[in-house]
């Protein structure tokens, strides 16, 4: 009879444990998600309601351009956020206090979709508006930058900024003669002979790199076209200038790529006596010193292999269009 109530006894104290730890597991992470939700909303945040007065706001351009913004764990963009850049330009278009914009650029360059997207946006808001478009490059406006720039009505840049880069660009990384040394052979089930285009584990044949070419040359006549009819040039003017090399400020201003050269904070100055001493508004999420601090946290902390793959095929390139100028990173 004792065994008997001590195995019941046990077989109770097991029963309750187990339905313990599952109902503490599931509290656990219901608190988890309800955590992570409300890290993630902070990181999110849209931050400070529109100046309920006149203002020019501040638009940054900052880091490579791409669609998808990269973020951390928390959901704060670590670059150029693009879909919340988007929203913002016609967030702005509705605003009857907005009466103009001030388009702050520092970046190397981007995807060719995402430059072209922020590019016909900030057109779309001159054409609804009538309002104008300032601009002004920091260290670096290449590629995509100075695609997007070609929106503003007039561009000043820092004395020392490098800007150009006019053209096209599509990396590939090619590591035939390495697995070829460790062994390692790719295998490549396709449709057709040129679905596994850009593979590196083979060289590309002609006939692939005149497709790729085709791509690159259009895509950078409507780089040259858009050029031309931002800064009123002729098209055979822009094509002498736009074979990817930068160029500094001055040599920038020489032929007429920008307007100006001064400091940031002179340019504002500038801008507010020509609108009247209007007040330039710089939208800033209130979460600006939390992400400074998780990507401070990051930094000191060592990279997974995924990790380590995603910066190096991030930098290597993926096969996809770029206004890009890769060399200055």
């Amino acid at each position: 009879m004792k065994k008997l109530i001590s195995v019941v006894v046990a077989a109770a104290i097991f029963v309750v444990t187990g339905v313990s730890s599952v109902a503490i597991n599931t509290w656990s992470e219901s608190r988890k998600v309800e955590s992570q939700s409300t890290l993630a909303s902070i990181f999110n945040s849209e931050g400070e309601s529109l100046p309920k007065e006149d203002y020019l706001a501040v638009i940054k351009v900052e880091g490579t351009i791409y669609s998808e913004p990269s973020t951390n764990m928390f959901g704060e963009s670590e670059d150029y956020n693009h879909p919340k850049t988007m929203k913002y330009v016609d967030q702005l278009i509705e605003d009857d206090n907005n009466k103009g914009i001030i388009l702050y650029i520092n970046t190397p360059g981007g995807a060719v979709t995402a430059s072209d997207d922020l590019y016909l946006k900030l057109m779309k808001y001159k054409e609804k508006t009538g309002r104008k478009i300032y601009c002004y490059f920091a260290d670096q406006a290449c590629s995509g930058g100075y695609y997007i720039s070609m929106a503003a009505d007039e561009i000043y840049a820092n004395r020392n900024c490098w800007t150009g880069s006019i053209g096209v660009i599509i990396s590939m990384t090619n590591m035939k003669e390495l697995y070829d040394k460790l062994g390692i052979k790719e295998i490549d089930i396709t449709s057709g002979k040129n679905k596994a285009m850009g593979s590196a584990a083979a060289d590309l044949t002609k006939e692939q790199r005149k497709i790729l070419q085709a791509m690159v040359d259009e895509a950078y006549e409507q780089f040259v076209d858009i050029v031309a009819q931002g800064r009123n040039m002729e098209k055979k003017t822009v094509k002498k200038l736009a074979d990817g090399r930068i160029y500094t400020a001055k040599q920038a201003l020489e032929k007429k790529l920008i307007d100006g050269t001064s400091t940031y904070e002179d340019y504002l100055e500038k801008v507010k006596k020509e609108t009247g001493d209007i007040k330039v508004y710089e939208r800033e999420s209130i979460s600006t010193s939390l992400a400074s601090l998780f990507s401070t946290m990051k930094s000191l902390r060592g990279q997974s292999d995924a990790e380590v793959l995603r910066d190096f095929m991030k930098e290597q390139g993926n096969g996809g269009l770029m206004y890009y100028e890769s060399g200055l990173n």
